[in-house]
Order: structure tokens, then C-alpha cells, then sequence
């Protein structure tokens, strides 16, 4: 991994901490969003993204965007990197989306926070969707439904530009849940949609900045 990744993946140091502030998004810009989630430009970039995350798993690289995974502590997931054909805002719309798309299958969204790391050569700014499974008892064998366990999605930016999403899920080991399901099912489920037709390939100019 190149090293400038391998700091922004790793723990900040304790003098580049801040704390955590609410992440909350205007009137105007969460109307916008809307607009582009029914316009569907999330079309775009879903199924390529979940194409490339199987050829990662594959060992086939440079074939479209690019896609890292990630599995550690228990966590599994992936790096969506971003790619300066998106535009800042469909990337933004985009980490929004995946944290919609994850409360629609039965989770609630816990926290949605953001805080700027200010490191000597550049900020990195970190906005954060933290969702956990509703309470939901499994009536064959009496233990709380975990699906996925609980999942997390990050959008880090460095120097107000995007470099990439992270989308991970944790599940829980303690035996009064049942077990989670794979990080595979949650991509296909919230990623797997058919490609852009030629009219929502021609929104991106439209939300490529906001």
C-alpha cells in the first residue's frame, strides 16, 4: 500500500485527534439528494463498484474503478476509492446512498458524525454513518437477529477533495445473536443494481459538484 494510504488508514496519532462533531446536511442539500436518488445517478457507479469489488476478490486489477478489501478485528469490508470522473458531490450522494440503502434492510441509523484532522501537510476530514440492527428476536431459536452485525460507513477526504469511501461490517460474536450474514450478501444487497441506461449516465455533469 502506498504510504500516504497507509497513514490515512491507520489510527490518527494522538496529537492529529479531534473530536467527533455531528454530521448534518443543509435543507437544500439533502432536497438535492433526494432529487438524485430518484433521478437514480446512484445507477452510475453501483454496479460498477460491486463488479470491481469481486474482481478485487479474483485478483484481477485495473478493471474499472478501483476497490480494496479490508478485513480486520473481526471487521470485513471494503475501500471504494473514488475517481475524478464521479465529481465530489455524486461521491458525496453516494456515501449518503449506502448508508440509506443499509437502513432499508432492517437497520437504524445510530450516529452520523464528522471531525477534521489537521496533520502537517494536508486535513483529512472523515464523515461517519454508524448503523446498527433493529432489536428483532429470531423465533426458531430465541436469539436477536443480527444480520449483518453492525456496519460503518466512512467518506474521507483529504483537503476538501474525496479519496474514498470505506464500508465495513463487524458482527457481533457474543451467543445471544444469531449468525451474521457474510459481508458478500450485504454488498450484493445494498450494491448489486443493473448498469446506467444513457440518460443517467448523462445526469453526472448535473450533481458533479453538489
Amino acid at each position: 500500500m502506498h504510504p500516504f494510504l497507509k497513514r490515512l488508514f491507520s489510527s490518527p496519532s494522538a496529537s492529529a485527534k479531534a473530536e467527533w462533531q455531528p454530521l448534518q446536511r443543509t435543507p437544500a442539500e439533502q432536497r438535492k439528494h433526494a432529487q438524485w436518488v430518484e433521478e437514480q445517478v446512484y445507477l452510475n457507479w453501483a454496479g460498477p463498484y460491486f463488479k470491481a469489488y469481486h474482481f478485487t476478490k479474483t485478483g484481477i486489477q485495473g478493471q474499472g474503478l478501483r476497490v480494496q478489501l479490508l478485513a480486520e478485528h473481526g471487521r470485513q469490508g471494503a475501500v471504494f476509492f473514488y475517481d475524478p470522473s464521479i465529481g465530489p458531490g455524486n461521491f458525496r450522494h453516494f456515501f449518503d446512498l449506502i448508508c440509506e440503502r443499509v437502513v432499508a434492510l432492517g437497520y437504524r441509523l445510530s450516529t452520523s458524525d464528522q471531525r477534521n484532522l489537521h496533520h502537517e501537510r494536508y486535513t483529512e476530514t472523515i464523515e461517519k454513518h454508524f448503523l446498527k440492527p433493529l432489536p428483532r428476536d429470531c423465533s426458531i431459536t430465541g436469539r436477536c437477529l443480527q444480520r449483518f452485525g453492525t456496519v460503518t460507513v466512512d467518506l474521507v477526504s483529504v483537503n476538501d477533495q474525496p479519496g474514498f469511501i470505506r464500508f465495513t461490517s463487524n458482527p457481533y460474536q457474543d451467543s445471544i445473536f444469531t449468525p451474521a450474514h457474510s459481508f458478500d450478501e450485504l454488498m450484493s444487497a445494498v450494491l448489486d443494481m443493473p448498469p446506467a441506461p444513457p440518460e443517467v449516465q448523462a445526469l453526472i455533469k448535473k450533481y458533479y459538484k453538489e
